[in-house]
């Protein structure tokens, strides 16, 4: 069931009884009344124009109190816009946005209802599903954004690659920077029977893959899970753990880990603070990866579908604005999302430290500020749409380090995705927000489009994506797990 909200009908005359445009007697019986009597072609085809003339279709929302949670990262930036622009307002919709101390909290609290969604590493929904540590069908029909995470090293640590790696001097070294000149140090490290301790933010999180994509490339061993080892920290030249995100410069200081992959801003107050330095971007590891999505339970969606269909009306209309550009390509409203989420309801850290990044500029360091444009993408590359491709890199890693205990058929592989990434709900909201023309139909991919993106060589190492050979591209790696060929064909 649909209903229709007129705007400012009292005041167009629309409104035939006696009722002031002001009066709280007003009731959406009353407006369905007026909105029979509308002569839409008329209006369509009249002079006028704005609100005057407006008749919105909007969905009829099943439950329009909502919670979502977020962890304080510059990525939650979708929810926090759609709230303070109103865009989940004009859907009818009150939403409360709440912090959440990790993302396992975040994800158990979804999963008991105690919110509705939540703002969540894009590896949440699929782990969940497959039963990686917790089971439970998690679906998304919204991809928050592209790119977005650093990998940051200490002062000493640094220090040691550059003397490794002369070129590393450089005020301004060449980027990508690969872990070329960090094998040697933890080379050392193993022979004098020392941990090396990195740190990242969860087990299925982009952060744990790019870290282990980025050393692997270089020949450092980030370990193996298995169903005994969890930690996976089997034959592990580095061990990984997890950190809260906010916690990671302050553990970084204290010395208990010697680097980090993290979200923003907590690579740039590494740099802020002097202890750190930024030497890679998950742009560099993989341009245009995807990074947070906004999921639900299948049983909240099959509950109330309406309501899923119009909250991501509104983090579309959210991903447009803060992706909003001028005629000469400058992002024009990043500045005013910095300030938003500085708020310490919201990501809490200084305006000054968030709006690096988000402005289109990182620091690696105070001599090495560049501009990155695409540091943090929420909508053009059709960087929200749930494409099944991205879905299935995720599980060719779960598989990679073992996370997937067991041998996968490709079509596995396409399965699954189709069960969690939901493009039809995305479709549902796009074509209603260009009926009301607040988007066009170039925003979004063409109604042919099947889900995969084009196949890809943007990594650090060169290495071929394609998602609709997802045995190949496993196999195609030396360190991690493989799966026997005849598996590419089933």
């Amino acid at each position: 069931m649909r209903r229709y909200l007129i705007a400012n009908l009292c005041c167009v005359g629309l409104v035939a009884f006696a009722i002031g445009c002001s009066s709280s007697e007003i009731t959406l019986e009353d407006l369905e009344k007026a909105a029979a009597k509308v002569d839409v072609a008329r209006l369509e085809g009249s002079d006028a124009s704005g609100a005057d003339a407006e008749v919105i279709e909007i969905l009829d929302v099943e439950k329009p109190n909502l919670k979502f949670g977020f962890i304080k990262l510059t990525d939650c930036a979708p929810l926090v816009i759609a709230k303070e622009k109103g865009y989940f307002s004009d859907e009818g919709l009150n939403v409360e946005i709440e912090a959440q101390s990790n993302w396992k909290v975040l994800l158990d609290r979804v999963i008991d209802g105690q919110l509705d969604g939540a703002h969540m590493l894009a590896g949440q929904p699929i782990g969940a599903t497959i039963g990686f540590g917790t089971q439970a069908h998690i679906i998304t029909a919204y991809s928050l954004d592209y790119n977005g995470n650093g990998i940051t090293v200490s002062n000493e640590i640094w220090s040691q690659m550059q003397e490794n790696d002369p070129k590393l001097k450089s005020p301004t070294p060449q980027h990508p920077i690969s872990a070329d000149s960090l094998k040697p140090i933890v080379d050392s490290y193993k022979q004098e029977g020392k941990d090396f301790n990195m740190g990242m933010v969860f087990p299925v999180s982009t952060h744990n893959y790019e870290i282990r994509y980025w050393l692997a490339a270089a020949g450092i061993h980030p370990g193996m899970y298995s169903e005994e080892n969890i930690q996976g920290t089997i034959d592990a030249d580095v061990l990984l753990s997890v950190t809260p995100p906010p916690q990671m410069p302050g553990t970084l200081e204290a010395g208990t880990i010697l680097g980090y992959c993290v979200g923003e801003p907590w690579n740039q107050q590494a740099v802020v603070k002097g202890i750190g330095v930024p030497v890679t971007t998950n742009y560099d590891i993989w341009k245009n990866n995807p990074e947070k999505v906004f999921g639900v339970t299948k049983q909240w969606n099959d509950e109330y579908p309406n309501t899923h269909v119009a909250v991501v009306k509104a983090l579309i209309r959210a991903g447009k604005w803060l992706d909003e550009t001028d005629t000469d390509g400058n992002l024009v409203n990043r500045q005013e999302a910095a300030k938003l989420l500085s708020n310490k309801d919201y990501v809490g850290a200084d305006e000054d430290v968030i709006d690096n990044s988000m402005t289109g500029t990182f620091v690696f360091q105070e001599s090495d500020v560049r501009p990155m444009p695409d540091f943090n993408v929420f909508f053009k590359y059709y960087a929200s749409y749930p494409h099944y491709s991205d879905c299935v890199w995720f599980l060719t890693q779960m598989r990679r380090w073992g996370q997937i205990t067991e041998e996968k058929p490709a079509s596995w592989y396409a399965e699954k995705a189709k069960d969690i990434y939901q493009p039809a709900i995305y479709r549902k909201a796009a074509d209603m927000l260009i009926s009301e023309g607040k988007a066009s139909p170039n925003d979004f991919p063409g109604p042919d489009y099947d889900g995969y993106r084009e196949p890809t060589t943007d990594f650090i190492d060169g290495k071929s994506y394609d998602a609709k050979k997802p045995i190949e591209y496993l196999n195609s790696f030396e360190i991690g797990n493989k799966d026997p060929e005849p598996l590419a064909k089933q």
